[in-house]
């Protein structure tokens, strides 16, 4: 069984269309106390076999990000053996010294959602874990060292800020935004990292940088395009390149990172609570839907 996994945000869909992975079992969804899961996908590439989610369907960006299930997807993957996953997520470019269609490895989070459904521990007094790395750092470093090795254009460091949506920002909130130090937005990465380290999972997302955001740069306002004008043709054909390497950095990263132990702080975010005999080790038993 494998206990690796990737979550593709905008454009996995595509990639499933196109066949890009070769599949080892038909898909699934797994039933959870929080509803039913996305389909999962068992995939092996260059050698690597891992189960594969696309956030937001597999035939098209059929539910926004606001609307994800994400609590249960994060508990079908714990359920199916996963101890790590790379996600990825398009978002715009904030800090204007980013390079559309280029990558980055966002080490922090500013969570600005607002209606969704952002931990486990609804009924109970769990949950109150440290935050200094929102993101794995073992699995960060394996994405670096994947995206090193094919040469690629990267950041190594962002901020990541996660809005609600499925509107796009106004130009005041990405000042705003600014002013707290974001390079980056987008819609998707909380809660689910959250909610991976809630279950004791490595989680940790690369991105494709998509379009500048609302007010960096000025665009015209073109109906019926793409973000209504805000991607010229050029960017968007950096994006679609940037999107068909992504299977192979995250299964290059993978495979990395599966060559060691987990020796990050993930596996252990639930140990006080275990040492003080709140919780057993049978994760099911700590949440009461």
């Amino acid at each position: 069984m494998t206990s690796l996994a990737i979550i593709g945000g905008s454009g996995a869909y595509d990639l499933l269309k196109k066949k890009t992975f070769n599949k080892l079992k038909p898909c699934r969804k797994i039933k959870t106390p929080f509803g039913q899961s996305a389909n999962i996908h068992t995939f092996e590439l260059d050698g690597i076999s891992f189960l594969f989610m696309s956030r937001h369907g597999d035939d098209g960006y059929k539910t926004s990000a606001p609307f994800v299930n994400y609590r249960a997807n994060v508990w079908a993957l714990k359920e199916a053996g996963i101890e790590r996953i790379i996600s990825w997520s398009g978002p715009g470019i904030i800090n204007p010294s980013f390079d559309v269609g280029s990558y980055t490895v966002p080490h922090d989070i500013i969570d600005q959602t607002k209606c969704r459904a952002g931990t486990f521990f609804e009924h109970g007094g769990l949950g109150f874990i440290r935050m200094k790395n929102p993101f794995c750092t073992d699995l960060r470093h394996a994405l670096l060292y994947s995206l090193e090795s094919l040469n690629l254009n990267f950041q190594e460091h962002s901020v990541y800020v996660c809005t609600e949506g499925p509107r796009l920002e106004t130009p005041a909130e990405i000042h705003l935004y600014h002013s707290y130090g974001a390079d980056l937005v987008g819609m998707t990465l909380a809660p689910e990292a959250f909610l991976a380290r809630e279950l004791e999972m490595c989680y940790a997302p690369i991105c494709y940088l998509t379009n500048f955001a609302e007010g960096v740069c000025d665009r015209a306002y073109l109906t019926g395009e793409l973000f209504e004008g805000m991607m010229t043709k050029d960017e968007k054909h950096d994006v679609d390149e940037a999107v068909k390497r992504l299977p192979t950095i995250a299964s290059l990263a993978l495979k990395t990172a599966s060559d060691h132990p987990r020796e990050c702080e993930c596996s252990n975010a639930m140990v006080r609570y275990k040492k003080r005999g709140d919780i057993t080790d049978d994760w099911h038993t700590w949440i009461d839907p």
